[in-house]
């Protein structure tokens, strides 16, 4: 079905339609268009905003009669066009609980057990927390990556932002530029909640350069009703490469829920890829019940869209889509592609960020250009029930292609865990995670591969090796490298090879959240680091393998994160985070971890399972911090070869 909206509405530059049937042309030149509206332009007096709130709510009303009937009415959307899986999502996926919920979006969700202690944290470890090479702005909330691009020389990064607070709220659009992606200069805000349609947040979006080199941004707006909207935006001066300033359409908002979508439920579009036919088509998050679905546009000029039929894909029992993404990877090249290529060498992966739980899952697929729809490769690793980019703290990711370097970037937001009060008292809340690189795994054909971008190997400095460090059943080895909170590890162990084959194979199952973690010990595991770990041991994040082995002699290798002795601290999530990870025959474990003060990343066998720590150590901190390797096997023996480099920190102007 085709969906148009055919309301208009009054603004400061008088009537506009938001539909707009001319073909592609380019978009309006910003020193041509006499409507144009500053993104960065001062909100009106407090009597013009009056007038004009009586005058809009008219209007909003008319269109909301118009065009959101119904929305409330889930049975009208046309369920004979979609085509989903029926395989319910994992029975031990708890549901987040989150300030931000009437907003319809996703903003703190930890909450401390009732009646839990609080720690009193003191300036000194408040302000170790704060990373030397992880990107955040200077201080208050920061939340989802939007519209990530590579433009003139520059890399662009957008995220959410309250200038006012370290809790979600007042969400403006961040802006900072980088010559590589690790050093980076903060700009002014891009852009402000400052119209009807977007008065209540400026939300994710996405970039999208045209063949002729404009660059063009769709992002959700959070109307004054608090409707979910797609607006436009651009450059007020292409020439300009930083991008300094930004121009609202004078017609938006460029689209709005279509029947039987809720009004809340639609955000978050696409970066645009070309179909054969030349259009320009998107993807935009929603949900139909509990099925959560990406609809899908076409649209020539970014100004008047058309809604195709059916949508890109659904999965039942998975809940609202957030932050959908959509893109090729090559099943022959070792670089990334741009979101418009397809063909035989080619899958396409998509991936949502689940309002449900809070993490991103992705699935990788085929896209047929002409029907608009896209089929997952093993149904019961589905979008929102298989596999995730990260096991651990990563949300709200965004991908772009970089075309300085042939590669496919991934963008992703690593929250708090700790209190909203505790925020305040630091005046910050979240970080970036590493920009990494994202290419479908070769060797398996089954997963995908993410690894830190090759820049921050540039702030390696003095470097440590260890080689062939045997560590026996029960060990614990203390590695001497002086500091340890911002260090670059990579490590590859090797297990007593008569350990795997004499040791019984069992019928018991392991998991890393539902086992005890680094301390339950098993034949083959766990073994692995202990990182940000105090001199006793009271404090420690272990990093590690476990191995287990079925009746039938079969192997399986868990990559997991234990958080739950991560910090004395009881106000704080102590979770046990990972997930399985493929170890190819010939291959030995490997695994590198970045540490960056209270962020620990960590990648397993070149990156194809990842687990973000987010971690509030008291005691392992500065000084106090040391790093040991661990065996806590009962029955095998590990040998580990280690590199370990200091990092420098990251200049951010």
């Amino acid at each position: 079905m085709s969906f148009h909206n055919p309301f208009r509405l009054t603004s400061n530059s008088g009537d506009q339609t938001i539909e707009n049937p001319s073909p592609y042309v380019p978009l309006i030149d910003a020193g041509k268009d006499p409507t144009r509206t500053p993104a960065k332009s001062r909100r009106p007096s407090r009597v013009v905003v009056l007038l004009l709130a009586g005058l809009l709510a008219v209007a909003l009303l008319v269109a909301v009669a118009l065009n959101y009937k119904g929305n409330r009415d889930e049975d009208s959307f046309p369920f004979d066009k979609i085509v989903v899986s029926s395989t319910n999502r994992p029975e031990n996926r708890v549901p987040a609980v989150a300030r931000g919920v009437e907003e319809g979006v996703s903003a703190k969700s930890f909450i401390p057990l009732s009646g839990s202690p609080k720690c009193h944290w003191t300036n000194k470890m408040l302000t170790w927390q704060r990373t030397a090479y992880h990107f955040q702005p200077k201080k208050n909330w920061m939340n989802d990556p939007n519209g990530p691009v590579f433009y003139k020389g520059w890399y662009h990064f957008f995220y959410q932002y309250n200038p006012y607070g370290a809790v979600w709220g007042n969400i403006v659009w961040g802006h900072a530029v980088s010559r590589d992606l690790i050093h980076w200069r903060h700009l002014p805000i891009a852009m402000v909640p400052d119209h009807w349609y977007d008065i209540n947040g400026v939300w994710t979006g996405s970039a999208t350069i045209l063949p002729n080199g404009e660059l063009v941004m769709l992002y959700t707006g959070s109307t004054n009703e608090s409707v979910q909207v797609q607006n436009l935006a651009y450059p007020a001066d292409p020439s300009d490469p930083l991008l300094i300033d930004w121009i609202k359409y004078s017609g938006n908002p460029v689209l709005v829920p279509p029947p039987g979508i809720h009004y809340k439920d639609f955000r978050d579009p696409t970066t645009a890829w070309l179909t054969p036919k030349g259009k320009w088509r998107i993807t935009i998050g929603s949900k139909v019940n509990k099925t959560g679905i990406s609809l899908v546009y076409d649209t020539t000029d970014f100004r008047s869209f058309e809604l195709l039929d059916g949508v890109l894909h659904g999965v039942a029992g998975t809940g609202m889509w957030e932050c959908v993404d959509f893109y090729p990877v090559s099943k022959i090249k070792e670089n990334g592609l741009d979101t418009s290529a397809n063909g035989p060498g080619v899958k396409h992966v998509l991936k949502t960020s689940l309002d449900d739980d809070r993490n991103d899952y992705y699935a990788l697929g085929t896209y047929d250009s002409s029907t608009a729809k896209w089929t997952p490769d093993n149904p019961i690793i589905d979008v929102g029930i298989g596999l995730r980019y990260d096991y651990g703290i990563f949300y709200a990711s965004k991908t772009f292609y970089d075309q300085e370097k042939n590669r496919r970037v991934l963008w992703g937001w690593i929250k708090e865990t700790d209190t909203e009060n505790t925020d305040i008292q630091k005046g910050w809340s979240s970080v970036q995670a590493i920009p990494r690189t994202i290419l479908l795994d070769k060797k398996t054909g089954s997963n995908l591969v993410l690894w830190p971008v090759e820049e921050v190997e540039t702030l390696r400095l003095k470097k440590k090796v260890f080689d062939k460090l045997e560590a026996k059943a029960g060990e614990v080895v203390p590695l001497e490298v002086g500091s340890v909170t911002q260090i670059d590890i990579v490590v590859e162990f090797e297990v007593d090879k008569n350990s795997l084959d004499s040791i019984d194979g069992a019928n018991t199952t392991y998991s890393c959240n539902a086992n005890g973690g680094a301390a339950e010990r098993g034949a083959l595991g766990p073994f692995g680091l202990l990182v940000l770990t105090d001199n006793d041991l009271t404090e420690q994040t272990p990093i590690y393998f476990h191995i287990s082995k079925d009746a039938e002699g079969n192997f399986k290798t868990f990559f997991c994160a234990d958080h739950s002795r991560s910090s004395k601290a009881t106000d704080v999530d102590k979770g046990i985070y990972g997930s399985t990870v493929p170890v190819l025959k010939g291959e030995k474990l490997s695994m590198r971890i970045l540490v960056d003060h209270s962020i620990v990343e960590s990648f397993a066998q070149g990156g194809r399972t990842c687990i973000t720590s987010r971690i509030y150590p008291t005691t392992a901190v500065g000084e106090h911090a040391r790093l040991f390797l661990f065996n806590n096997a009962t029955d095998a023996g590990i040998t580990a070869s280690l590199q370990i480099w200091q990092m420098s920190s990251a200049y951010v102007q």
